[in-house]
This record gives C-alpha cells, structure tokens and sequence, in this order.
C-alpha cells in the first residue's frame, strides 16, 4: 500500500468509492495509548549535540565550492522566529574501521523466476556451508550481487547451494542446483568520509569516496532487519510481531522501521523511523478468497491477490509461486487438453486422477494461474498457503484505509518511544548486533536534539470583517471575500441513484429547495454576486444499478444527456452536483463530462453530508470557499508587507507534478504532467495546462510548451510578462534533482526563448524548489513550551541545521498545524537559483505562501502553487479513469503456448504492444484534454 502523502487530494467528496467491503477492524496500537505523556523524555537535560550546530565556516566553504545557480550552497543560516529546541529521530553513528572490504557477488544459474526471491534464499543457503559460516558474523550484503566484510575474506570464496525452501526438512529429488562465488572488487577506505564531513568538499569525490561508504554502512545497520524481517519498499523491514492490527479480509497492518544512514555535519547519523504497511494474513489461501467472496459479495479477487506469493506441497516438498492472476472459474468448470488422460479434463478431476486429491472447494472458488511467460498453470486455491510477508499491493477500499491510518495515527512521544524502545532493538542496534560490532560501528541510543526556530504567521485580511490567525488557522464568521465570484446562471443537477432517504420528491421538494436557498444565501453573504432568478433544476433519471450496469456507463450516458438539457454549457456559470452516493465511476465520470467535453464548472456535494442541519453553515462556507475560485473570485489577501518579497517585481508563481498510474491501472496507463501559474498579483490565480505521457515517465516531455501556455496566460492577465519565475516542483525524490536540472531546466529556458518572438532575450529570475513529502525525517518538541495540544511541534517550525543536508540549499519546515498523529514537515530544497535567496528570504516567504491555498482557512502543508499541481493532476486522471482501475489480467485462460527464448520473446512483444493500444486508447480518451472555456480557470478545486 502506499503511504498517504499527508495532504488532501482532489477526489469524491466525502471519499472514494468501489472497492471491496471492509470487515471490522479489532483492537491494536492506534491513536495514542491514554494516559500517554504529552513530551517524550521531557525530565531529560536538554544538550544541541555537538555535530549540529553548523559552524559559518561550513558556509562559506561550501559556497566557494559550488558558485553558480545550479544546486547552490546554502548562503547562511535562517534567523527570524523564536529559537526552540527538538529531538529529531536520527541518531549519531560513529565507525572507527578504517577500511570496509567490497565483494561481488555472482550466482550461476541466473534464477529462471522471482529473481529477488531466489538470490535472497541462494545466499541464505550459502551462509550456512561450513566454509563461509566463520565470516557470517563480519559480513553484509543486499541479498543480490554486494557484499561487505570488515575483514578480508578468503579468495576465492565460493561454493555450492543445493535450493530449497525456507521451511523444507530437504531439497527434493530435482532441486536447482547454484554456484556462488565471492570475488573482491576494491578496498573502501573511511577516512576521505571523515574529511568529508568536517568539511572538506573540495579535495573529495562524493561520488567516488564518501558514497559508496555510506551506502556499505546501510548494509551494516540493516542487516539484522533483513535477516529477520520482510522488506517491502526502499529501507523499510517490517515484522510479524504483536504490533498488527486487522483492517479487512485477512488483511493486516503490520508496524516496521525504516533506516538510512545519512552524512551530516561533522558526523553520520541514522534517520530511524516507523512506518505501517497492509500485509496478506499467512493461512490457506482458500480462507482469504472465502473471506474476501463474504465482503465483497462474490466480486473476482483480482486485485486482492495480486502478485501474492503462496507456496504449494502436494507434490511432497515445498514450493513457492506468485499467482499471475485469479481466474473467474472454479476448478471443476475450467477444462484443458491434456494428452496423458486422452483429452479434455476439468482441473478438479486432473487433481482427483494425478493426486488422489479430492478439491473441497471445487465448485465455487476460483482457480489461480501461476504460470510463467508464455504458459498457463492453474492451481486450486485450496492447495495453496499464502507465505508470511506478503505485502498488499493492490488498492485498500475506503474502510481499509480508514482503519490503516487509525492503526498509523499516534501521537508524537508515543512515536518518538517506538522508535528508541522497539525500532532500535529490532535493527540491531541497541544492544548492538555482532556484526555492528564487527564493523567497529556504534549508533547512539538518543535522538540527536537540534537547533529550530518557530515563524510568526501573516495576517489574513478580507474584504469586510476581520480574523485571526492562532495555531495556523482562522474562522470565517462574519467576513466578506475580497473579491466575489459572480454565478447569475447557475444551475443545479441532481443525481439520482437508487438511495431512497436521499431521493427528493421532484424539484419541488421542500428539502431541496431549502437547501438551495441557504446555498445561495451563504454565497451572497460570503460577498459573491447571486442571479436574481433561482437556478435551474434537473435530476437524472434513476440510475441503473452497480449490478446491473457495472461500469456505470449507462448511468453516466444517462447523466450526460441531463446536463444537455441545461443549454449552452458557456453561458453557465457552474453546475451544483449533488450526489446520493460515494461512487468509484460516477463523480470521476461527472467531472471528466464537465472539464472535457462541456467545458463547465462543477462543484459536487454528498447529500448525505450536505443535508446534515448541524454543521451546515461551516460545510457551506467551505463550499463556497471553492465555488468562489473557480469563479476566479479572491477570497483572502495576506495582510502587511508579508508578501514583498514576491511583489517588489512581477513575479509568477509555477507549481509542476506529474503523477503515474497505481498498482490498479492498466499496464500502458500513461502518466499525467501539469503545471499551474499564477496570473494575478494576489497570488490566487492558478490555471493549468495538462498533457499525457508515456507510463511512469519521470520527466516531463512538454513542459517547454506547457510553460509557454502559463506565460500566456500571465501576459493575459497582467499585460506584460513576468520578471521573475518562483518554481516548486513537486514529485522529485532525492536522486533525482541533478535531472531536473539536466532535462526540465533546458526546455524552461526553450520556453522563454520562444514566449516573444520579438524578444528571444527573454529571461525571467529563476529559481525552481524542490517539494518533498516523502521523506522520513520527523521533529519532535523537548518541552511543552514549543509543542501543540497534541505534543506536535506548532504551525511555523522550521529547521535548516543539524539534520539538513551538508551540500544543499535546504530546510524543513512545517507550516500546518498536525491535527492527527504526529505531524510531517515539508523538505524544500533549492536546486537552481539566480536571485541570489537568502536563507530567511526562502524560509519566511514559503512559511508566508502557505496561507495563499484558496479553498481553506488555514496554512497548508504543502505550498500552494505545488499542491495545486497536484491536485490538478489527481482531478485529470478521472478523464482516463477507465484504465486507472481496471486491474491487469483477464478472466480467461491465455492461449499462449510453448517455452525458451522464443515464447519469451513473442510474450515481451506481444506485452509491449498490448501496452501501446492502451496508450493509444487512453490518448483517444483524453481527447483534446481540458475545453477551451476552462483554460483560464481553476476549474480542479
């Protein structure tokens, strides 16, 4: 599963839809034990560790090394707000080794299959035989073709493994048979990291000297977790212990830890954190697919079970298998030819007559394929065991999800003592592990405590009345937006699906109209201009129902022909959809009919929500927070001179992600770019352009014309173009920066160079950010003097020592306020910049954006104009949403035969192609993408 990236999305009000039904989650570690202390270790002396307070030399060394805009020195240290103290969750690590020993490890055969798997359990096996078994406790290696010693080991090294399973008394008659062998590949010498971290960049090669250092000693501090937990995902060991909670059908949330050793100021240090994940419950898979068929009313588990390794012993010995798919047919129904019983045979009856095996489930499970390239092999499910550790790769439903954010949601110190108390123990490394101890390495039992600084919030002014702004938030009772949208025809369109206390009487009814009326009343009030005239009300016909219109085509053609009804969609000024239902095919349907092919507003409602009397007035101003927008109305100004250092010069805000197709898409899904700008002085603005991509694309192919669009739209708007361009590019992880520079950077550049013809000079003050969301660094109060009513470091915390990093321009800062669980800042690196930013001028000024995000009354965790894009991309996948959820696989039986080379060949071919009709299918989809009459507004909130 995927970790939730800790900010809203654009999707179905109130939640997703589809899915399976979940089951009732039981008891676990979740939301924070009661009676739990606010602060962790709050009694203990408060002591910046040595290493984290960064010495100006640092500085100015560092910047002499890296002149120019491209990845820049940090210029200096933050100054502004009020100075605290934090423990963070890294911890010191000193390594007093001198030389580290690398090997390359080779495994012949290559494993014909589950390649990963195989080599793990090869070098499992190895490590056993008497001629390897003296070095095991000084060795390392990531289960592959990488090996560490930190002694010398004898060469050659090597020896032969006989395979079998984990869990098997002996090979079987016809076991695999591998050779290892061990060959020294260069001695890694440690002191050129020591150089290195006291400062001195010039004379050393990261790349060369102080990174493949680091990278042996991740080995060394995860090698107790790999031998004794499941890896899934980078870094992260998960385990099956009392830590777990059920949050579906044999499905659990299992607790782990994820670790990396990272170079610091004058020291490494272990980033160490907690993280949950959804695992398949180990047991006969006849129990999963039975528990799966109750709570999903007999659906096929496709998803459920896909790429789930099981293991098989009807054949007298262990045997492990990854089920390509889950077929729509029971083993008594599916027949084949087969030649050693003289013609076509169920499955049941081929198991019945080769093993004297009588399936008990043989008319009504379906039957597993787990066959390889260019062949089918069906097994009954019931034969079948589901191996511990398997991780859930396709989509939890809504419950599910629900229940794995419970089980993820605890408090900051209740966090903070997992992780030295559990996290520690179960790496290895308090007490410290043999081979810790080998490698002369010692890791701190103590968070390292660092150096933070608390931001003043802006003020936050509107066009009658006045707020607040306390704990990174403000009410909107009583005030006026700066500037109303106008809707003098609006319409609204109710959809009708089959929920009878929802269904109104006709567009008559007195509950419809009341709400209607206080909808309307709460945007006049709100300051927006209301047509004299009530709107226009259409409810669809009844819908056909899931079961007998699975897809839900019909009903969105039926929904389509409604919204015909309304007339010219120009003249519209939005469509109020109000929906009976959460639905995982009718809201992203509705909002690719009124983006795509109407070119109208929308703004949808869940009734059951919206007819609730108690708390309607706070729903319906957050309603009209949206409606307001996309009007290209303003809702609020920051106040003061909080936002000079944006509008001393023209200046265009640029926020750019692209996101990929998930575990459910179709294969050859293509991925979706966007970018946002702003248009406006105000910084409120933010239309988009959009464009597909080939699948999991990391760059953006047309970002050059893209940026030309933007520009456009500036020119528009403000009558000239822009003097300075602010970019915060979502979506980049570590890695990848020098590629943004390397392939986006040019085609900005093309951008400015072809915006005016007449101008090709043309070349706005750049500088682009770095979001990141998906780190594991997390900050934790050491008194109650810097921390929430949660024990959450508070709205403006920011943090650019200690635990930032040695080379770059970078900061962590937390500009929300952590209602649930404990909070995630946002990591923001500078990696091109010519306007010469100082540290304060970056910090305050995207502490001081977070307040711009239109649709809410309080800071953001992610900077507007990078969260925009996001959401602009989420909302955009509805318009292929088809192919974004159909699953792999088909329900038949392949009629692919053969083997070798050439059936792979002709397998990989045949993929490759089926992958390019999707593209192509999904282009038609899209069509010409985003109408005409949505181009200049923000139609996604």
């Amino acid at each position: 599963m995927s970790q939730p990236r800790g900010r809203g999305r654009g999707g179905p009000p109130g939640g997703g839809g589809g899915g399976r039904a979940g089951s009732p989650g039981r008891g676990g570690f979740r939301g924070g034990a009661p009676g739990a202390p606010l602060i962790y270790n709050a009694n203990q002396p408060v002591r910046l560790d040595p290493g984290v307070s960064a010495p100006d030399e640092l500085v100015v060394r560092l910047r002499g090394a890296q002149p120019g805009p491209e990845r820049p020195a940090r210029p200096g240290y933050g100054t502004l707000g009020r100075v605290i103290a934090l423990r963070a969750n890294f911890f010191s690590l000193l390594c007093k080794l001198d030389t580290i020993y690398e090997y390359i490890v080779q495994i012949v055969p290559e494993p014909k299959s589950q390649k990963a798997r195989v080599k793990r359990r090869v070098l499992a096996l190895f490590e056993q035989l008497p001629t390897v078994q003296p070095f095991v406790n000084h060795i390392a290696h990531d289960s592959a073709q990488r090996l560490v010693s930190a002694e010398p080991l004898p060469e050659p090294l090597e020896g032969t493994v006989v395979f079998y399973e984990e869990g098997s008394l002996r090979p079987p008659r016809d076991a695999d048979t591998y050779r290892v062998q061990v060959t020294f590949s260069k001695e890694l010498p440690t002191e050129p990291m020591r150089r290195f971290l006291a400062g001195d960049v010039a004379n050393i090669n990261k790349i060369d000297e102080v990174d493949p250092v680091i990278n042996a000693l991740n080995l060394v501090v995860q090698r107790q977790a790999a031998q004794q937990g499941f890896r899934f995902g980078r870094n992260r060991y998960f385990f099956n212990d009392g830590q777990k909670v059920q949050i579906g059908p044999r499905l659990w949330a299992l607790m782990g830890f994820y670790s990396s050793v990272r170079p610091g100021n004058k020291l490494l240090m272990v980033n160490i954190n907690v993280c949950m994940s959804a695992f398949h419950q180990p047991g006969n898979l006849s129990d999963a697919l039975r528990a799966f068929s109750a709570a999903s009313y007999d659906a096929i588990p496709r998803e459920f079970m896909r790429r789930v390794k099981v293991s098989t012993r009807y054949l007298g010995y262990k045997r492990v298998m990854t089920i390509q798919r889950v077929v729509g047919v029971s083993a008594s129904r599916q027949t084949f030819s087969c030649q050693e019983f003289g013609g076509t045979i169920s499955v049941a009856e081929y198991y019945r007559r080769k093993y004297n095996i009588q399936l008990q489930y043989a008319d009504n499970l379906p039957l597993i394929d787990v066959g390889g390239p260019g062949k089918v092999s069906y097994i009954p499910a019931e034969l079948c065991n589901i191996e511990i550790g398997e991780p859930h790769l396709g989509k939890l439903n809504p419950k599910e999800t629900s229940d794995m954010l419970k089980a993820a949601s605890r408090r900051p110190a209740e966090n903070a003592g997992i992780i030295v108390e559990n996290g520690l123990q179960r790496l290895g490394i308090a007490p410290s592990s043999s081979v810790l101890d080998a490698f002369r390495v010692h890791v701190s039992n103590q968070m390292v405590i660092v150096p933070g600084r608390e931001l003043s919030p802006p003020s936050v002014t509107y066009g009658k009345g006045q707020t607040r702004v306390q704990n990174g938030s403000w009410n909107i009772l009583d005030v006026k937006f700066h500037h109303g949208g106008k809707m003098p025809n609006w319409k609204v369109l109710v959809v009708r699906d089959g929920v009878a206390a929802l269904t109104f009487r006709g567009p008559g009814d007195e509950r419809l109209i009341g709400f209607i009326k206080a909808f309307a009343t709460k945007c006049r009030n709100s300051g927006m201009a209301v047509g004299a005239e009530p709107p226009a009300i259409l409810p669809t016909e009844e819908l056909p129902s899931v079961r007998d219109d699975p897809g839900r085509r019909r009903a969105l053609e039926s929904i389509s022909r409604t919204i015909e009804r309304f007339g010219d969609p120009k003249g519209i000024s939005f469509i109020l959809v109000l929906l009976q239902r959460k639905d995982d095919f009718i809201y992203p349907g509705i909002k690719r009919l009124c983006a795509v092919k109407f070119g109208v507003r929308s703004q949808c409602l869940l009734l059951e929500k919206a007819l609730i009397e108690r708390g309607q007035d706070q729903y319906l101003s957050n309603v009209a927070l949206k409606v307001n927008t996309k009007l290209g109305g303003i809702n609020h100004r920051i106040g003061g001179d909080a936002l000079s250092w944006l509008i001393r010069e023209p200046t265009i805000l640029v926020g750019i992600d692209v996101t990929h197709p998930g575990s459910s898409s179709v294969p050859g899904t293509p991925s979706i770019a966007g970018v946002v700008a702003s248009v406006d002085k105000d910084f409120v603005q933010f239309p988009a352009s959009l464009r597909l991509q080939k699948s999991k694309q990391e760059g953006i192919a047309e970002l050059a014309d893209m940026m030309i669009e933007r520009l456009q739209a500036f020119r528009k708007r403000s009558g000239l173009l822009p003097k300075r361009m602010i970019i915060f590019r979502d979506g980049v992880s570590e890695g990848q920066y020098d590629k943004v520079n390397r392939e986006e950077l040019p085609q900005i550049f093309e951008a400015f160079k072809r915006i005016d013809p007449k101008n090709p000079r043309y070349h706005p003050t750049l500088t682009i950010f770095i979001c990141g969301k998906r780190h594991n660094a997390r900050f934790f109060p050491t008194s109650s003097e810097f921390a929430d009513r949660n024990g959450n470091t508070r709205p403006g915390t920011v943090v650019d020592k200690g635990v930032t990093s040695m080379l770059d321009f970078d900061f962590y800062l937390q500009a929300h306020a952590g209602l649930q669980g404990t909070v995630k800042p946002t990591h923001y690196v500078v990696i091109y910049d010519e306007s010469s930013l100082t540290a304060d001028a970056a910090q305050q000024g995207v502490h001081t954006a977070s307040y711009l995000y239109a649709r809410a009354t309080k800071a953001v965790s992610l900077v507007p104009p990078a969260y925009y894009a996001d959401i602009v991309c989420e909302q955009a996948r509805f318009w292929i949403h088809g192919f974004l959820n159909q699953g792999g696989g088909s329900d038949t039986a392949s009629s692919a035969e053969g083997g070798g080379d050439s059936a792979s060949t002709a397998m990989r071919r045949a993929r490759e192609a089926a992958e390019q009709r999707v593209y192509d299918a999904a282009r038609r989809m899209w069509g010409n993408g985003l109408h005409p009459n949505l181009q200049d507004a923000m139609f996604y909130l």
